[in-house]
């Protein structure tokens, strides 16, 4: 934003210096151009007078010498011709080769026999290298009898022209400079607030609601809404925190009536008979007070675990060394295999409540929903943007992938597994409250991370594929000790 806002202001600048400057340079050439007609036509019109007192008397030999001096001392050849173009006075030869050059000396020497003055030249650009043609008559109306002719080379007034031309573009860069230096340091302290709630915002949008914009820097207009920004964040999280505290207070406070309404239940047993629908009614009951028992203990869970918002970086290595032995011995119990393919040295953000468990819910989903034989563990470093769906467009990526090859479910309630409450139509006689991936899905992506759902391992029968969750997040780079090595785990 910096970039485009100096992109914006500059090009205005220099259009403005422009609009200004050119009609000025233009001024200055025609001035200059204006001076040397000026200055040429008293000159031709000194000698017009010289040379008709000089005609008249025959005397022309002080009028020559004075001709020949003067081209000598500027350069300029003065001609003196009669009404047939012949010159009479004046370097006949710098003057014949000075005219071949000039398209437009008979039209000006033409006028000039016919009486007329000598008009300025419309010619005055630097780049044109033509030659000043002034001509004077001798005499006057029907009694001309000559015209006195100079040729002047413009070289040296086109030069003084573009001098004056690069001191007015000096000129003009200046106040670019001091734009550009003023613009510099003022927009980004302007910014610097956008900046700040920018990364506000993306740090608000990966779950930390405790983050504030800073209302004390920047432009009284961007404070106040920097102000604005952090009410309406003390509004969202003090009902987010409402929220939490409400269903763990709920929770709560339910499980006991509930304990008590299911042992009252329970208590009812004896004096049941084994046969018949009061039997039926009674183990329906006593199925929906232990739902909405695990129902409850899923919400207070979850309240628990999202009111942690820190990551913090961990290394898998540790986290999967206190889980794989009790993984191992479910899937055993299960009569199920637990395959577990990860390297050595992955050092990642771990998500708040912890990545074990996070990945204690994904088996344990492998485990009771899939059916499957195998369960199986994986771990990669994915390139940052290397592929669709990754955590991070920046920095690199570890996935985490637990695969079975059971039941699987189709792309269509892939799409929806990740809301809360759904449960699949299969596994409504499951246990289990529809949270679990829900809660998961939202932890990882506090931590800049993402849980995605797809095709798990081919099925033994060869009829399609199984389950797989893959949980992506952000890898943080190991710091090197002071002697080279790689610090110690923080985990």
């Amino acid at each position: 934003m910096h970039r485009r806002l100096l992109i914006v202001l500059v090009p205005l600048a220099v259009l403005l210096v422009a609009a200004l400057g050119v009609p000025l340079g233009i001024t200055v050439a025609e001035r200059e151009m204006q001076e040397t007609y000026v200055d040429r036509l008293n000159d031709v019109g000194r000698f017009a007078s010289l040379a008709e007192t000089a005609l008249s008397t025959g005397r022309t030999e002080a009028l020559h010498q004075e001709l020949a001096h003067y081209h000598e001392l500027y350069g300029i050849p003065v001609a003196v011709i009669d009404t047939s173009g012949t010159v009479l006075l004046g370097p006949a030869g710098a003057y014949r080769e000075s005219a071949r050059a000039e398209p437009a000396l008979p039209r000006i020497v033409t006028a000039a026999l016919a009486g007329a003055r000598s008009e300025p030249s419309g010619e005055w650009a630097p780049w044109d290298d033509s030659a000043l043609v002034v001509a004077e008559p001798v005499g006057r109306d029907s009694e001309v009898v000559g015209a006195v002719v100079t040729i002047s080379d413009l070289s040296k007034t086109r030069h003084r022209i573009l001098v004056r031309w690069a001191w007015l573009a000096g000129l003009g860069l200046l106040p670019l400079i001091a734009l550009v230096a003023v613009a510099w340091p003022v927009s980004a302290w302007v910014l610097r607030p956008v900046r700040e709630l920018d990364a506000a915002s993306s740090r608000i949008s990966r779950g930390d609601l405790t983050i504030r914009a800073d209302a004390e820097a920047g432009p009284v207009e961007l404070r106040r809404l920097a102000e604005s920004f952090n009410t309406m964040m003390d509004a969202v999280e003090n009902a987010v925190q409402r929220q939490r505290a409400f269903v763990s207070d709920a929770s709560h406070q339910l499980r006991n009536p509930l304990t008590s309404l299911r042992l009252a239940v329970e208590s009812l047993e004896p004096h049941l008979r084994t046969t018949g629908n009061g039997r039926q009614v009674y183990d329906i009951a006593v199925d929906e007070l232990k739902a909405m028992q695990r129902m409850l203990n899923s919400l207070q869970a979850s309240a628990r675990m999202e009111s942690i918002r820190t990551a913090s970086p961990v290394d898998l290595d540790a986290v999967l060394a206190t889980r794989v032995n009790r993984w191992q011995a479910l899937t055993a119990t299960a009569g199920q295999t637990l395959a577990v393919d990860v390297p050595p040295g992955l050092r990642l953000l771990e998500p708040p409540g912890g990545l074990g468990s996070v990945l204690d819910e994904l088996i344990s989903n492998a485990l009771r929903l899939s059916g499957a034989r195998v369960v199986e563990v994986t771990a990669r470093v994915v390139p940052g943007g290397a592929g669709p769906g990754d955590a991070s467009a920046a920095g690199d990526v570890v996935t985490i992938a637990v695969r079975d090859d059971g039941q699987g479910i189709d792309a269509s309630e892939r799409a929806q597994a990740l809301r809360r409450f759904w449960r699949s139509p299969r596994h409504q006689n499951v246990s289990g409250t529809g949270l679990g991936l829900a809660i998961c899905a939202d932890l990882v992506g506090a931590a800049g991370g993402e849980l995605r759902l797809e095709e798990g391992l081919p099925r033994p029968d060869g009829s399609g594929h199984g389950f797989a969750a893959v949980v992506a997040l952000p890898v943080v780079p190991r710091v090197a000790s002071p002697s080279g090595a790689p610090a110690p785990s923080q985990a």
